[in-house]
């Protein structure tokens, strides 16, 4: 989906959507890019058209996945644009795509033209919430083979199109506890 039909699937107009979706700066990305890096004040916000991003982090020098970003979502650095300070999440390309970005000051004018964007602020944020609280939750409760059976139920195409190195970090295994744990599965 691009994101013109993203913000017409949200209940703006055509007309609306085609003046809001060309404000955004697209992007050809290449696999292995990295949008930003950890530790920046990025002020954008991005759009994924096409491709899988990952935000990571690093710690004691090893990288860690912190989340996945498919088609149709948006990702930004949340503590620079909100608090101002270093952003500890670096955004990479995955997959070769299309990412749609906009300075976030450009987002915050667009809330007064546009009160739609309010509501789909506030929807986007809630389903971030509820991801993040049900990844804490695994993280909390939920064994190994337990929050890798949910990648499997829920995401099957990241075993497809995510580096297994990064899917064991994001579900915080060994990447040769991962290896078991698919063998298990077959």
């Amino acid at each position: 989906m691009n994101l013109k039909a993203f913000f017409i699937s949200h209940s703006f107009s055509e007309e609306d959507a085609v003046r809001l979706a060309e404000t955004f700066k697209t992007e050809q990305v290449s696999k292995g890019q990295k949008l930003l890096e950890p530790d920046n004040f990025g002020k954008k916000v991005y759009f994924i058209e096409k491709g899988l991003l990952r935000t990571f982090y690093l710690k004691d020098g090893k990288d860690i996945t912190h989340h996945f970003f498919k088609e149709n979502s948006f990702t930004l650095p949340l503590e620079s644009i909100f608090y101002n300070r270093a952003s500890p999440y670096g955004i990479e390309a995955l997959e070769a795509g299309t990412v749609r970005s906009l300075n976030y000051a450009e987002v915050e004018k667009f809330t007064e033209v546009y009160p739609s964007i309010h509501k789909m602020i506030s929807i986007l944020l809630i389903d971030v919430l509820r991801s993040f609280s049900e990844r804490l939750n695994s993280i909390q409760f939920q064994s190994a083979q337990e929050r890798y059976r949910s990648i499997v139920d829920n995401h099957p195409d990241l075993l497809l199109r995510a580096p297994l190195g990064h899917i064991a970090s994001y579900i915080g295994i060994t990447q040769q506890t991962l290896s078991v744990l698919r063998a298990q599965r077959q």
